[in-house]
């Protein structure tokens, strides 16, 4: 392959990991202003983020299958399409039903974009022989800051959330549509390797699937009640608590950049053990604190320790045995996304019972757990992580 069609599907690859963050970023910077427009309480917001998570779900079914049919070069750029469309959804909203079959619809297109970008990040990655994965998702969360940053502005100039959604929406189909023809298409390289007979799942696989769980249920309920947390419980504007998330997007970026360095010298088994140990004092210091700074900075703090967190679990379980490393690999990540999907839920409903900084303390529980369990990714040489 000519090396400047693979540097141009890299960038392609980056544009649309961007995008998706960008819009979801959008949205969650948007939560309490969609959330006081439609009427609703902290619990029944849980619930409906409940649906965003099942559409998510439901379009990563769809798209995984899509993918393989008719090839990644067709799916990839109409699934972007999709979810920019649908994003401007909530931002009209006006009650819990309309909200609901919004965040539904928003969840399938982000299902949609996530499985079949992924997919094409994999077969760019095979190209370079080497890994690049990570760059990929530190670009989704650039694009999470680049969402706070817009917020916060159109927020402060009191733009109606329609109008702010509805101008990323046209974007996002323009960038979809312009990116597409920069994409490889090696229908090929997307065939699942069968496997064949029955075979017993390790128990350190379903160690590292709950382990997966409960890193990603802290990083969903960061993403998604964090600006509530700063604006409900302290106090602070709408435009300031937008920068809650992004305190704790940017630090996942940097995190992410940093990760495969930091294990190359460390480990993977010591950046679980104290990036999970730091998300723990990160969180609990923002869900502790009587002062919106202090807030911002346990936030951050959270970020920079959980970033480097999951890519050690998925590695390790996708070299645990070489001939099953996709099945492993889709039981780890499958459970570690529906803690994204329940972290958010699960607070609401916490919120019916106690305050919502004392809620945090769940996610601080969880992620001294992982820190505790981290002696499960002490592997054999072969499993260790390849630095980029």
């Amino acid at each position: 392959m000519h090396v400047n069609a693979l540097k141009a599907a890299r960038v392609a690859t980056f544009t649309y990991f961007a995008l998706n963050g960008f819009l979801l970023g959008l949205w969650l910077v948007h939560i309490p202003t969609v959330e006081q427009r439609t009427g609703i309480d902290h619990a029944e917001l849980g619930r409906l983020l409940l649906l965003l998570g099942l559409g998510a779900f439901l379009g990563m079914r769809l798209g995984g299958k899509f993918t393989d049919r008719v090839g990644v070069k067709l799916v990839l750029p109409a699934a972007g399409v999709f979810c920019s469309l649908s994003a401007l959804l909530p931002g009209v909203a006006v009650n819990q039903w309309t909200l609901g079959a919004a965040l539904l619809v928003f969840g399938i297109g982000n299902g949609l974009i996530d499985v079949s970008m992924n997919a094409h990040a994999v077969v760019v990655e095979r190209h370079y022989k080497r890994v690049v994965m990570s760059a990929f998702h530190a670009t989704w969360s650039l694009g999470g800051v680049a969402a706070a940053l817009t917020g916060a502005r159109t927020l402060s100039w009191e733009l109606s959330p329609a109008v702010t959604l509805g101008t990323a929406a046209a974007l996002g189909v323009v960038v979809s549509i312009v990116t597409a023809r920069f994409l490889l298409d090696e229908k090929e390289e997307q065939h699942a390797t069968e496997q064949t007979g029955k075979r017993k799942v390790p128990r350190r696989i379903w160690v590292m699937a709950g382990l997966a769980g409960m890193v990603m249920l802290s990083e969903g309920a960061a993403n998604d009640w964090s600006v509530l947390h700063l604006q409900d419980v302290l106090g602070a504007s709408p435009e300031i608590a937008a920068f809650g998330y992004g305190a704790f997007a940017t630090t996942m970026t940097a995190g992410r950049l940093l990760a495969d360095r930091v294990t190359a010298k460390v480990g993977s088994m010591a950046v679980l053990r104290w990036g999970s140990a730091i998300g723990a004092v990160g969180i609990a210091t923002a869900a502790l604190s009587p002062w919106i700074w202090l807030a911002l900075v346990g936030w951050a703090v959270a970020g920079i320790g959980l970033s480097g967190t999951v890519p050690q679990l998925f590695s390790a379980a996708g070299h645990a045995e070489p001939g099953a490393a996709a099945a492993n690999m889709s039981r780890v990540v499958g459970i570690g996304y529906l803690g994204v999907l329940a972290g958010p839920a699960v607070i609401g409903w916490m919120t019916h019972v106690m305050p919502l900084n004392i809620a945090f303390l769940l996610p601080v529980a969880f992620c001294a757990i992982a820190a505790l369990s981290a002696g499960v990714l002490r592997a054999e040489p072969a499993e260790e992580r390849v630095a980029a």
